[in-house]
């Protein structure tokens, strides 16, 4: 281990090295920011960004009812419905008299792209066709979006490329929207992305071009080639604030949502948010607007896989530099591809680093026992990475680590009160075929 590492527990080095799942608290939660992260928070984010995103998916429903037929059943608002989930409950083994109540945030049920990541990837290419709209005289700042629809902004646009680099489903999102838009649309893709979302991409016309590298290495080779050319514009995904604030915008519909179904969020009826995480920019954004809402009474984990740990990784170790989970000698190889990031994004983990309760890991395993428990209890079809929060509740509760946190914030009185909510990212445009194959696979794991 590279000897920059040394800040980092041993137990927890242990654990990541041998790929042994665990919950890792975070012990800056709450604290003044660390001096390392300062410059990343005041550079890209102000108050009342947030607001801004969500005006601007208000102002661009007309323009997605217009694009996409699928959005007029939601009347062009981007968001998944909250399911509760009690047939999952019983089977996760959480008692609700004990634990409180789960429900799962759906966000695989989001329109069009099929994924959490319609939220950060639509806003980024909206605010993107937006600003040349308005620089090319075309729109009035803070119009309605729905003119970018029309020839004048298509003519504009098709002389432009947006790009970006994907394990899968940003891609999809930003390709499909891009294309939609009349872009010249391309996603860069790693030898682990699904042939199934390749082929989806392609058919709505966006160029997939694909590399032999991991997430990181389809990255870096996309971000080269777009800065290249001066009229094509690159989403990143490692250090993007307008895809952090796509996603940061949620919380205010989750809240809503929690409201108007009688689980309003205080002190005494806590709730715990558990989110999938690969690069970070999702949960991360999700987190960084619950806490800004609901402040201490929200508690938000991350799920990582065992082998891609970056998040839990490059929290644990500090902010001296970044950190790969290969310097724990791990090969960032996992069938929730979307989770497939060997590094954290330095903009997220430094924004997480006082507002994310704890980081815990799962095997490939648990990802599929997840996925067949949701498919069997709940007739639910999502992917294996969006499995990933499953394990969330009984973490808290029955792990040394879990109890240790509720103690310490003392919850005890409270967790039968509380609400937990487990977030699923992926998989509503998931083949039916390839859906059968994971649910085959699952079981190949369930039998040993």
């Amino acid at each position: 281990m590279h000897t920059s590492l040394t800040s980092i527990s041993p137990s927890v080095a242990a654990a990541l090295k041998t790929c042994t799942p665990q919950l890792w608290l975070n012990p800056g939660l709450g604290k003044a920011q660390h001096p390392a992260t300062n410059g990343v928070h005041n550079r890209d984010l102000a108050p009342g960004d947030i607001e801004t995103a969500r005006n601007r998916f208000d102002r661009a429903r007309g323009l997605l009812n217009h694009l996409f037929p699928a959005m007029r059943n939601t009347g062009g608002v981007v968001d998944s419905p909250l399911l509760p989930l009690a047939g999952l409950q019983r089977v996760l083994g959480t008692d609700p008299g004990r634990a409180g109540t789960i429900f799962l945030k759906a966000d695989h049920l989001l329109p069009v792209a099929g994924s959490i990541k319609a939220r950060g990837g639509f806003h980024e290419v909206m605010a993107h066709a937006e600003l040349l709209a308005i620089e090319h005289g075309l729109l009035a700042a803070g119009s309605d979006l729905e003119s970018l629809a029309r020839p004048a902004a298509r003519a504009l646009f098709e002389r432009r490329t947006i790009a970006v680099g994907s394990t899968g489903n940003l891609g999809l999102s930003i390709g499909i929207l891009s294309a939609a838009l009349g872009f010249n649309a391309v996603v860069h893709m790693s030898h682990d992305a699904k042939p199934w979302k390749k082929a989806a991409l392609r058919q709505r016309g966006v160029r997939v071009v694909e590399h032999q590298g991991d997430y990181a290495a389809a990255v870096q080779a996309g971000r080269a080639e777009s800065h290249a050319d001066p009229l094509s514009y690159f989403v990143d995904d490692e250090n993007s604030p307008l895809l952090f604030l796509g996603y940061a915008a949620a919380a205010r519909q989750l809240i809503d949502q929690l409201h108007s179904g009688g689980r309003p969020v205080s002190q005494a009826q806590p709730l715990f948010v558990y989110l999938p995480c690969g690069v970070g920019g999702a949960p991360g954004g999700i987190t960084f607007g619950l806490k800004q809402l609901l402040g201490d009474n929200v508690h938000c984990f991350f799920a990582e896989p065992v082998a891609s740990p970056c998040m839990l990784a490059q929290l644990a170790s500090g902010f001296q530099r970044p950190v790969s989970v290969h310097e724990f000698g791990l090969y960032n190889r996992t069938q929730a591809d979307g989770l497939a990031v060997p590094q954290a994004s330095p903009l997220v983990a430094a924004l997480m680093a006082s507002r994310v309760s704890g980081v815990f890991t799962v095997t490939d395993e648990q990802l599929f026992a997840g996925l067949l428990h949701a498919w069997d209890s709940e007739r639910l079809a999502v992917e294996p990475s969006a499995t990933a929060g499953f394990p969330g509740p009984r973490w808290l509760l029955d792990s040394e680590a879990g109890q240790r946190y509720v103690a310490t914030h003392g919850l005890e009185s409270r967790l039968a009160h509380a609400t937990h909510v487990v977030w699923s990212t992926g998989g509503g445009l998931l083949p039916t075929e390839e859906h059968e194959r994971f649910r085959q696979l699952a079981r190949q794991y369930e039998a040993g």
